[in-house]
């Protein structure tokens, strides 16, 4: 079978098939194999007749590059998207968006995804998200009955236990279509500092001499060893170029990209510096002052960069062309570069297989491992991939290792967890006898009770559900089965539901200016670390009166982020009194891609206020303040 010119593998043409005979199909397939070729193939189909399919993704990065990708391919008047802060071509026949926001369209019934013949989930192993699975079980959960599904993985062990979930719940066919065979082969070694890129057999050896072991008398006690230099790696695969060197931090790509440009191993590129110089020609002058765009500015004309979410969107985009266009030898990056951008490369790097995952470090899992590992070979370019795992001996640990570079064995869990707003909405739109029937159908109930699932009792979701649900007729959310106007408030606002209901949707407002409300919107929004510090703050009596205020509330002061009040005038203050975007740059440590993140989800908070409050005079101060936001973001911002 033949498509756009391309003979496809066969595991793309069982998909199809499937797909023409209107079945939903789970695929699971290695990463840089064409499984987005399958969608390709629903969009192209259906939108020639009219019919509208939803692409979504995990993160925003990914949203925008299929964007431009479908823009490309299918004409900008035929594309639309939507993540939360920025909505554009809503009526688009091909809807691109964040998973958030198809999960909330479909948990309200939004009349938008009436006519849908497909939803895409990319990335369909994100429901094993501690934080965010549960976002991708209730958006398969609260689908039309009509609507058939797309799930795209790179693995997937037990995917007919998914695909029966599935089948059980929408009543109609799923598909498992398995393809184990990589494109491009990958040959995977470990670098350590005495043997250098060695295979794990050797390195397990090595590590088995006694002398490796003997310290002060003490067998057990390990020897000092030196840690592996990124930059003796580098040196030993020149001939393996583009490279993606994935490191644990931000600030440790730039010094990472620094490290290697001193090294003086390529030559520059004149072409790469004027490339550059057209990119930034319409851009603020401001832009060449900021650290990270120095570095870049310096870095990038000898192929080396760095990519991370801190960037700048403009430089983000001048590093992502000119890895594109073959003029990156060497880039250090976030694990967010695995998800957020479709780019392979010859070869692929970990500074280490440990991350921090929010609250603690530990060893990254099979999945994560071969999400990223997956980026190393370019089809129709590589004959093979070549990956390299920079080794410690203090963390050695050989079975852990062989575990999780060997095969994918992490299987998809369910992260099944009841939000306040889920609540509200089923009992806003949905009888008991419904809402009973809802809370059976997840996929950890599938899991647990298998088959009998639906008769099962004492399903998790019923045990929170009353929990819940007492709580917010506690609170006057709900009476007698029905929401009060605060409950209809807070079902069109997505997360942080009570406490900004406990301010928008009671009088606490009516007491707040336009700048104590921008002020208490970023606290919810603002997500602090110990590392960060603020050169100035602008503590004044509006401040002092709205801490004072939220003392007064006995639910309101509990909420730790309201302490933040003073350290969030340091940006909040700039911006409400017309300070350039720079200004507030240089006011913080915060990255300039975090000021804008964090500016980014002010605007879409303030947009839910908006449409869910009655008060015209609130609905107008949100829309001034989203302008507000806007207009200081438009100097360095781009979807």
């Amino acid at each position: 079978m033949e498509y756009k010119g391309l003979v496809l593998d066969e595991f793309q043409e069982k998909a199809i098939k499937a797909i023409e005979q209107n079945k939903s199909v789970v695929v699971s397939a290695p990463t840089g194999s064409g499984k987005t070729l399958i969608a390709d193939y629903i969009i192209n189909r259906d939108v020639n007749k009219g019919i509208r399919v939803i692409y979504t993704a995990p993160i925003k990065a990914l949203s925008n590059q299929k964007y431009k990708e479908f823009s490309k391919d299918y004409g900008e008047e035929n594309v639309g998207l939507i993540t939360g802060d920025v909505v554009k071509n809503s009526n688009a026949l091909i809807l691109i968006m964040t998973t958030e926001i198809y999960r909330n369209m479909v948990l309200i019934g939004d009349s938008s995804i009436s006519n849908v013949s497909y939803v895409v989930f990319d990335e369909i192993h994100y429901i094993n998200d501690f934080e965010r699975g549960y976002v991708w079980e209730e958006s398969v959960i609260f689908s039309k009955p009509q609507t058939r599904m797309l799930c795209l993985s790179a693995t997937i062990p037990n995917a007919h236990e998914f695909a029966s979930w599935i089948s059980a719940i929408k009543q109609h066919d799923v598909e498992v279509v398995e393809h184990n065979i990589r494109p491009i082969p990958l040959e995977v070694s470990f670098y350590d500092s005495e043997l250098g890129i060695t295979s794990l057999k050797n390195l397990k050896s090595a590590f088995e001499i006694p002398d490796y072991h003997k310290a002060l008398g003490n067998p057990r006690r390990k020897r000092n060893f030196v840690q592996p230099s990124h930059l003796d790696l580098a040196k030993e695969i020149l001939d393996k170029t583009p490279c993606l060197f994935f490191t644990l931090s931000r600030h440790g790509c730039q010094k990472k990209a620094m490290e290697l440009f001193r090294k003086n191993l390529f030559k520059p590129d004149a072409e790469i510096t004027k490339f550059i110089r057209s990119k930034l020609g319409n851009s603020p002058s401001e832009i060449n002052k900021l650290d990270s765009t120095a570095i870049l500015r310096q870095t990038l004309p000898y192929g080396i960069g760095f990519h991370h979410a801190g960037l700048l969107p403009v430089m983000k985009e001048i590093v992502e062309e000119l890895f594109s266009m073959g003029k990156i030898k060497f880039l250090y990056t976030t694990e967010t570069f695995a998800v957020g951008v479709n780019m392979p490369a010859k070869s692929v790097c970990f500074e280490s297989l440990r991350k921090f995952d929010g609250v603690n470090f530990r060893m990254m899992n099979s999945k994560e491992y071969f999400q990223i590992s997956g980026r190393a070979g370019r089809r129709g370019i590589d004959k093979e991939g070549f990956v390299y795992i920079i080794i410690s001996r203090r963390d050695f640990d050989y079975k852990k290792l062989k575990s999780i570079t060997s095969s994918d064995t992490e299987p998809i869990r369910s992260q099944f967890r009841l939000s306040v707003n889920t609540v509200l909405n089923l009992i806003k739109l949905h009888t008991n006898e419904e809402i009973d029937e809802i809370l059976c159908k997840s996929f950890h109930s599938f899991q647990k009770y298998g088959s009998k699932f639906m008769d099962a009792k004492g399903h998790i979701g019923h045990s929170s559900f009353i929990r819940i649900k007492k709580n917010l007729e506690k609170m006057g959310y709900i009476e007698k089965n029905a929401l009060t106007a605060k409950g209809e408030f807070c079902s069109k606002i997505y997360s942080d539901e009570l406490v900004i209901g406990e301010v928008f949707a009671t009088d606490f407002y009516r007491k707040l200016n336009e700048y104590q409300m921008l002020l208490l919107v970023a606290c919810i929004c603002y997500e602090g670390r110990e590392s960060s510090t603020f050169n100035k703050i602008f503590p004044s009596k509006l401040s002092s009166q709205l801490s004072r205020e939220i003392s007064y509330e006995p639910f309101l002061r509990r909420e730790r982020r309201f302490h933040n009040i003073e350290i969030i005038t340091s940006m909040i203050h700039l911006c409400y009194y017309g300070s350039s975007i720079f200004r507030i740059i240089e006011n913080t440590n915060l990255l300039e891609g975090d000021i804008i993140r964090f500016f980014r989800q002010i605007v879409d908070k303030l947009g839910q206020i908006k449409a869910a409050t009655n008060d015209m005079v609130l609905s107008g101060m949100m829309a001034s303040l989203q302008q507000l936001l806007l207009k200081c973001l438009s100097e360095v911002d781009a979807v």
